[in-house]
């Protein structure tokens, strides 16, 4: 990610930068003490992510969010401030994250992967659908990692996150749903309202002995289940593929 970093504190910039690099995940590509210079170092240089003090003279943090919004493209705004009375403001101006100073480093960390998930996930003015992802991104221990979509058995919704299986294990993404099943339409299939599974994982689809539907995977041993509400559609995939249903 391309990151500006924006604060009127010289030593707070600095400690910004620092932690930035420490974790890993984006670059600096600028530095400003106020609003003003914020919005010509973004017109300029045109950064993915801006982590915004609030408090600042000339220009201060939400007029600058405002102007900020107007970009094209729009950078993601994280407001860090030493005050906590504005973070309602802050979300109305669409800033993904509010950071108290001092900002620890495994608070930065969540906010910066939050906003590249935004990054990434996301076309911000999509003018055509866009074609789908061969890779899936997340971290561990600060570090990026790839997953290739083919490598993907399923995606299991579990409370606020989606546990990915996949054939190293399993991680979890904080991708809805929904947003995968769009964009893999056609890759994978719906089989109940909290799993999506690979279409070219498919064994066989059976049923137990209380009339319940089961789904079997390839190199997966505990089988899947199907609601009734999802088990006509997939019948007719499965059945359009030539795979075994019981």
């Amino acid at each position: 990610m391309k990151i500006l970093i924006v604060d009127d504190e010289p030593l707070a910039r600095e400690r910004l930068h620092a932690l930035v690099n420490e974790i890993g995940m984006g670059e600096v590509i600028g530095e400003a003490s106020n609003g003003k210079e914020a919005l010509l170092i973004a017109r300029s240089q045109q950064p993915q992510l801006v982590l915004l003090d609030i408090r600042m003279p000339a220009m201060d943090g939400m007029q600058a969010a405002e102007q900020l919004a107007l970009l094209h493209p729009k950078p993601v705004v994280i407001f860090i401030t030493a005050y906590g009375d504005r973070a309602l403001e802050a979300f109305e101006r669409q800033a993904i994250d509010y950071l108290l100073k001092p900002v620890r480093k495994e608070r930065l960390e969540q906010a910066l992967k939050r906003a590249y998930t935004l990054i990434h996930s996301q076309s911000q003015v999509p003018t055509a659908k866009p074609a789908a992802r061969t890779h899936i991104s997340y971290y561990i221990r600060g570090e990026l990692r790839l997953v290739a979509v083919t490598d993907i058995y399923y995606f299991f919704a579990h409370q606020k996150y989606v546990v990915l299986r996949w054939k190293e294990g399993e991680i979890l993404i904080s991708e809805p749903l929904k947003d995968l099943e769009k964009e893999f339409a056609g890759q994978f299939l719906r089989i109940h309202r909290s799993t999506l599974v690979a279409l070219v994982k498919i064994i066989r689809l059976s049923k137990d002995n209380h009339g319940h539907s089961y789904m079997q995977l390839k190199d997966i041993k505990e089988p899947l289940e199907v609601s009734r509400r999802h088990l006509p559609t997939v019948k007719k995939a499965l059945k359009d593929m030539r795979i075994p249903c019981s």
